[in-house]
């Protein structure tokens, strides 16, 4: 079974369904190398990181698989992305993506600006109509751009893979999971990538290569 890695998954400690150790569980048994659990925070739930961080390390203590605490800053104004994202770091998480300009929610404009300029950021998530101007804030500020596996924010794909070779700066495939059914195995989600018009070579990239880099730049792997 091919290993794959996704950065963006949710408990019910935000709007999932399944207590982290599910999670992680399902995971292992799709074969992944590692999750993050990015539960949706702003400054109202923050402090979440902190009982999430016992949990994900008992399972990467006694699991084959490395379950890494992260948080998802969500529908906050862009005024405050950078200050959250700073303050999730001091509290643990370990990938802090930023819930982006998706075709189907009302994301507040400028979202994606405001994530690819800051220094904090890992992934920035279902970015939509990306602009090229934001991508390449991404590339020069070392945010990955996500393809998303999840009803709705999928629609964008298509644009986000197209720009994203453009202009050079990396993707990840991630599932945004919610429930049990929303994770994926190696097979399914290089389907969702190759559907987005990602090459195989640039699917590899995406399902391992990518976001090894993100958890080895955060000292993570």
């Amino acid at each position: 079974m091919r290993k794959r890695i996704d950065l963006h998954t949710h408990s019910l400690l935000s709007d999932g369904e399944l207590l982290p150790s599910e999670l992680a569980r399902r995971a292992c048994v799709l074969g992944h190398e590692a999750i993050a659990v990015t539960d949706h925070v702003d400054a109202s739930n923050i402090g979440t990181i902190e009982g999430l961080i016992d949990a994900v390390s008992d399972i990467s203590d006694n699991w084959d698989i490395n379950v890494v605490p992260g948080a998802e800053i969500t529908h906050a104004p862009v005024e405050i992305i950078d200050k959250l994202a700073v303050r999730a770091r001091r509290l643990g998480a370990e990938v802090i993506v930023v819930h982006g300009e998706t075709l189907v929610e009302p994301v507040i404009p400028g979202t994606n600006h405001a994530a690819v300029n800051c220094p904090e950021v890992d992934i920035l998530a279902h970015p939509g109509l990306i602009s090229v101007e934001d991508a390449e804030a991404a590339l020069e500020n070392d945010v990955t751009l996500e393809i998303s596996a999840r009803k709705g924010h999928c629609l964008g794909n298509g644009h986000v893979a197209v720009t994203a070779r453009e202009v050079g700066v990396p993707v990840v495939i991630d599932t945004d999971t919610h429930a049990p059914g929303d994770l994926l195995d190696y097979d399914m989600a290089e389907k969702v990538g190759l559907g987005a018009g990602l090459t195989e070579s640039e699917v590899e990239d995406a399902l391992v290569r990518n976001p090894r880099r993100i958890l080895k730049r955060n000292g993570i792997l």
